[in-house]
């Protein structure tokens, strides 16, 4: 039996594995990833699925663990390549319906399973077992295989006091713990903080005791997925006598489907039109916005810009900011907040307010899911490198023995036999980049010389050559954009015309390749700037023969 991670292993999001026996092939989870700051221009990222679609005909189906988008945001992109069958709880199916409506992706096979329903798929046996997560129906999952059962703990938090979701089912994971696991895969997001993760209960009561105190309007972002978390929000409006408005697209989308679902519940009349908010005091105004992760196009980013058509910030709003920046968003959130301050909002924000508590174990939880289980062989799942390599710790301390915990990279090839396990192989596990409508044309390339851009700018030579002579047909013409003032630069640009002019002049034989001469000026100009400026602008020679 083969496990093989695409993605979620060494980093945040992107999560997919692939588990393979013999010619059955099931993938768990298809999410994508937020572009780092070393991305310019990148939308998107996820998972390269290339070594799936290679073997398209042995792919039985895509197991969704739950509905954040680092779990199924990467549907739309790779069902149009795999065109399998999807099999996920209800409301990660309502979920994937309004993203793949969105995308124009048309899939009818999604199958609903609730928590202790099971299925087959080839040689895979697949239960559902409940576990507690920041979102409703998030699932773990139990798989019997001819090698030995596998648990997949999907993202889990152990909440005893959930707001609307199910408790993890602990007496299930005992039962097949005590049956006997071959294998544990477990979330180690947040294995570096001790202790237990606080209750969902506790962010309901924030939001209301900042909501009872507001003067003006209260604006709540969160994820549009967060469904629990909007639900506290709609909760606390009622209790103080506002009404509830919804900013942004992909949150009406969200809104309505859950309410459809049953899993939003509002009395009639809570929920308005954002047309209508103007018509009410401040103070009877709650707003239900996207942007938590300062998303440039996000309602609240808008809104921070001063660019939204119907919400500006007042003297008196407050908004809170109900979540935690991903690793590489903190300074775009920073901006946010910092913008929102500036119009005079009173923001709180996880640093200073119990607004957010996460919604994965923390390490108490993860040394319970080990005791509980007993597996003979533990791979950790996602996270970034420390997070694996910590919670690769934790088990070992807990009983696994050593050669038995496996730290996997996106792509590694793991091989579990009766006789033992070992990492045998790797297969292309890159990232693939959306840009736009473009998905995967986008290379490292492509990003090198973007961050070139950024970073020092462009400079281009263009380098007019008679075509009878050989030789400089008129003097030399430098632009530059992003590297210098165009007036301070001034004199600078000049001298480069000069050097490139006397390398036409020094050289006594006629230069024809074309190839050459662009070679010659880039190399030339680009020594040349680094001396004088000690940065490296892109050069481009443009050659031109008349």
């Amino acid at each position: 039996m083969r496990i093989i991670p695409l993605g979620g292993l060494g980093e945040i999001g992107k999560n997919m594995m692939v588990i393979e026996y013999a010619d059955d092939i099931i993938v768990i989870d298809c999410g994508l990833m937020f572009p780092e700051e070393d991305m310019p221009g990148i939308d998107l990222v996820i998972p390269d699925v290339t070594y799936l679609v290679e073997r398209k005909d042995k792919v039985r189906g895509i197991i969704i663990t739950h509905g954040h988008e680092d779990h199924i945001g990467a549907l739309a992109y790779v069902l149009p390549q795999l065109d399998v069958p999807i099999y996920c709880a209800p409301l990660p199916h309502g979920l994937i319906s309004v993203k793949l409506k969105e995308s124009r992706v048309h899939n009818t096979r999604i199958h609903e399973v609730r928590p202790g329903g099971s299925f087959q798929l080839g040689q895979f046996n697949i239960e559902f077992v409940a576990m507690c997560h920041s979102i409703p129906d998030a699932a773990g999952l139990i798989i019997r295989t001819p090698v030995g059962t596998i648990v997949h703990s999907g993202d889990f938090k152990l909440d005893y006091t959930p707001v609307d979701c199910r408790p993890s089912d602990l007496s299930r994971l005992a039962q097949v713990g005590a049956e006997g696991v071959l294998l544990l895969m477990a979330d180690s997001t947040h294995v570096e903080l001790a202790g237990y993760t606080p209750s969902e209960k506790v962010v309901g009561e924030t939001i209301s005791n900042i909501m009872s105190a507001a003067p003006g309007r209260v604006i709540v972002t969160t994820f549009a997925s967060l469904v629990a978390r909007i639900q506290q929000v709609m909760d606390a409006a009622a209790r103080f006598n506002r009404k509830v408005f919804i900013a942004g697209r992909g949150m009406n989308e969200i809104v309505k489907m859950a309410l459809k679902m049953g899993y939003l519940k509002a009395a009639d009349g809570l929920i308005g039109e954002l047309t209508e908010m103007h018509r009410l005091p401040a103070n009877r105004v709650a707003l239900i916005t996207t942007g938590s992760q300062g998303e440039p196009t996000s309602a609240l980013v808008r809104i921070a810009n001063r660019e939204h058509r119907e919400v500006q910030i007042k003297q008196g709003d407050t908004v809170i900011i109900s979540a935690s920046p991903i690793p590489g968003n903190e300074s775009v959130v920073s901006k946010t907040i910092d913008s929102l301050f500036r119009q005079g909002a009173q923001v709180f924000y996880d640093r200073i307010a119990k607004v957010h508590v996460h919604g994965h174990a923390s390490q108490e939880e993860l040394r319970l899911l080990q005791s509980l289980i007993r597996p003979q062989y533990f791979v950790p799942v996602h996270g970034e490198y420390r997070h694996l390599k910590l919670h690769a710790q934790l088990a070992r301390d807990m009983g696994v023995p050593e050669e038995n915990v496996f730290i996997l990279e996106d792509g590694d090839i793991l091989e579990l036999a009766l006789g033992g396990g070992k990492v045998t192989g790797h297969v292309p596990a890159s990232n693939v980049y959306v840009d736009g409508v473009s998905v995967g044309d986008i290379n490292g390339v492509v990003l090198r010389n973007r961050k070139m851009l950024s970073q020092d700018g462009i400079v281009v030579a263009i380098v007019t050559m008679d075509a009878s002579t050989g030789h400089l047909a008129v003097r030399p013409d430098i632009v530059s954009r992003g590297f210098v003032d165009p007036e301070a630069g001034r004199a600078l640009m000049e001298e480069s015309r000069d050097i490139v002019t006397r390398l036409f002049e020094e050289e006594k034989q006629r230069i024809s390749d074309s190839t050459v001469i662009s070679n010659r000026v880039r190399d030339l100009l680009s020594k040349f700037y680094y001396d004088r400026t000690r940065r490296r602008p892109m050069v481009l020679p443009v050659l031109v023969t008349v």
